[in-house]
């Protein structure tokens, strides 16, 4: 009985330290330094308009309305854009389903924009990898400028202009493409007159 209670003892200490190390100290001092080097990041990327956030720059959101660009589409279920269900379709390239979806998606593009007669660019009826992508290429972007400046009433030049203000540029010149945060380029027309 001993002999159990000598062995017990100290993996039951071990347990309640360690569980207080790793399950209490060490994720509050993480977070602590986070929010002193990085207080945006640390909060959720949110983007802030009137005092109120109206969501993050990580994580897009759908907009359908014909003034808006809109994102590329979510492959989360239930929701679209639903940070807790993120992951791609795994639907592959022969899929019955997927072929199905991008055709919807063209269908609806044609459907807000009938005189565009350009290509569509892939990122506008095709899921990220993580189903919650909330930039758009550039091309995606100019391709919706003519729509958004005619329901508008804004001049081309106008929306291709805030675009070009708002493009990100690959990091370091080289990693990623460019690309536009959808939620940024919407509040900022939201502001244009």
């Amino acid at each position: 009985m001993n002999t159990i209670r000598s062995v017990l003892r100290p993996a039951i200490t071990l347990v309640i330290i360690m569980t207080i190390i790793t399950g209490i100290a060490y994720p509050l001092v993480v977070t602590g330094v986070a929010k002193v080097l990085f207080p945006s990041q640390a909060a959720g990327s949110l983007i802030v308009k009137d005092g109120k956030p109206v969501g993050s720059r990580l994580i897009g959101q759908p907009f359908s309305d014909p003034k808006y660009f809109w994102s590329r589409p979510s492959a989360t279920s239930s929701q679209p854009y639903n940070g807790l269900a993120s992951g791609g379709s795994n639907l592959g390239p022969l899929n019955p389903a997927l072929t199905d979806a991008v055709r919807a998606r063209i269908a609806a593009l044609k459907a807000a924009d009938p005189p565009n007669r350009a290509p569509i660019p892939v990122d506008l009826v095709t899921a990220s990898a993580s189903g919650l992508d909330p930039d758009i290429s550039l091309a995606a972007a100019y391709y919706q400028a003519d729509r958004i400046a005619r329901v508008r009433h804004l001049s081309l030049d106008q929306v291709r202009a805030a675009v070009a203000a708002h493009a990100k540029r690959p990091w370091l010149g080289v990693l990623s493409e460019p690309r536009v945060n959808v939620l940024e380029l919407n509040l900022a027309l939201d502001g244009m007159k």
